[in-house]
């Protein structure tokens, strides 16, 4: 990845300008806008997830979709059971990066982008 450390280990991506995520590019699909951000992602060295969608009321049509890095928010305290035979490591450190895609018109824009820049630890 086009990626270094600070000496704070903090993960800052150094991805070719042209390959950032900008609000307010626009892409004929969803899907287009998506893969927009998986490969700004893995050259940036990090791995998304879709997270969440919202759909308009009128007409069931997907009207934002956010991607997140695999690694945002925290998981559950585990709860405590018997049978738990191998523990799963923990993968979620709070990492904000995310990408809002929002439907305009019948065209998927990006509305919102959060950038690796604002902390990734090593």
């Amino acid at each position: 990845p086009l990626c270094a450390a600070n000496i704070d280990n903090e993960w800052i991506p150094s991805c070719p300008i042209h390959l950032k995520p900008v609000v307010g590019i626009k892409f004929d699909t969803l899907q287009q806008g998506i893969s927009f951000y998986e490969n700004y992602a893995r050259l940036s060295g990090f791995d998304t997830r879709l997270y969440s969608t919202k759909k308009r009321k009128s007409d069931g049509k997907i009207s934002l979709k956010y991607c997140v890095c695999n690694k945002e928010g925290f998981r559950e305290t585990p709860r405590l059971q018997s049978n738990c035979k191998k523990k799963r490591p923990i993968t979620r450190m709070g990492c904000n990066a995310r990408i809002t895609l929002k439907l305009i018109n019948d065209r998927t824009t990006i509305s919102y982008f959060l950038s690796m820049k604002d902390i990734h630890i090593l």
